[in-house]
């Protein structure tokens, strides 16, 4: 992959919060409103043609930072500058225009499509919305992108229904690269598939990739997939980002506590060398969380600051940033 210096996509200091709202019989007893925060002070770049990957427990916000990044969720504080441009600075026409280039697969492929649209309809939708183009100019490049994804033409006027899980996803593909965007999000487009169709999409997604200079963020919970597609992974827990490096330094060398607890964790068939300890416990609420370090409460390597002070990202190789007090990261 090629270094270009300005990145495609900056994200800074990004935070997401959500009002939960107790019962009305809570209410009554005066419980009070209180605030989930999903992403915490998130800040990353992802720079034009490569993927990064976004790894992390189910639950710690990757999908709510995904979908914030193209907007389709409004964040609480932060910014989002595309190709240069904040995002949040855009009225809704330049928005509209600006989201030809910012396309999303979402992870279910079942709940993701119109079950009463067949697969032409819900390929040429985003088509018909931004661009003009006669009748017969639309179903030839319905016909094309479809075809490119490795489904059938004659299998346009079917129904979801009428397909498997990859399939589906394959016109969940086809839908998003519709309109020749410049970034997708990729938010767990394998994890509801079975793993030989896992293989194939993700070859797909590589292939789609070269062919029309995309790039990627690509969220998954599995650092086996986000290994075979990513030049870069960030690591996420509790709605931040605790480690951010080049894939093969990420996996050879991890250094925050939780990536080394996520590699032992994977499942590998050579088991020789030192390993780090598996991660016990389940992640704190985030209703709740803990002070200073949201990881203490599970690591196997907390001091006596990790439980009161927040660390910040620490450079410790080229492209290498930890949060983490072991490197002298605090805030």
């Amino acid at each position: 992959m090629s270094q270009i210096a300005a990145p495609l996509l900056e994200v800074a200091g990004l935070v997401k919060s959500f009002v939960q709202r107790p019962s009305l019989a809570a209410r009554l007893f005066g419980a009070p409103t209180r605030h989930v925060q999903a992403v915490n002070d998130v800040s990353f770049a992802v720079r034009r043609g490569e993927t990064l990957g976004l790894i992390g427990e189910s639950g710690c916000g990757k999908s709510t930072l995904g979908r914030c990044v193209l907007l389709l969720q409004s964040p609480t504080a932060g910014t989002v500058r595309f190709d240069g441009t904040d995002l949040a600075t855009l009225d809704h026409h330049a928005l509209r225009r600006m989201r030809k280039r910012m396309q999303m697969i979402f992870q279910d492929p079942y709940a993701s499509l119109n079950p009463r649209r067949t697969v032409e309809e819900i390929v040429s939708l985003p088509l018909r919305i931004h661009e003009r183009l006669s009748r017969g100019e639309l179903r030839d490049r319905t016909a094309t992108i479809i075809e490119r994804v490795g489904l059938l033409p004659s299998q346009r006027d079917r129904y979801p229904h009428q397909f498997s899980g990859g399939q589906r996803q394959r016109i969940g593909i086809a839908r998003a690269l519709a309109l020749r965007p410049d970034f997708v999000v990729c938010d767990e487009p394998v994890s509801a598939l079975d793993v030989s169709i896992q293989a194939q999409i993700i070859e797909l997604l590589r292939e789609l990739r070269r062919e029309f200079s995309l790039t990627y963020l690509f969220i998954s919970h599995d650092l086996a997939v986000v290994g075979h597609l990513s030049d870069r992974i960030a690591v996420m827990y509790l709605g931040e980002i605790v480690e951010i490096a080049d894939c093969r330094r990420l996996i050879n060398e991890p250094r925050h506590p939780y990536t080394q607890a996520l590699l032992a964790a994977a499942p590998r068939l050579d088991r020789s060398g030192p390993r780090a300890a598996h991660l016990g416990g389940d992640p704190p609420s985030p209703l709740a969380p803990p002070p200073g370090c949201k990881f203490h409460t599970r690591c196997p390597r907390a001091m006596p600051e990790c439980r009161t002070i927040a660390p910040r990202p620490t450079r410790v190789a080229p492209d290498h940033h930890v949060a983490c007090h072991l490197y002298g990261g605090a805030a």
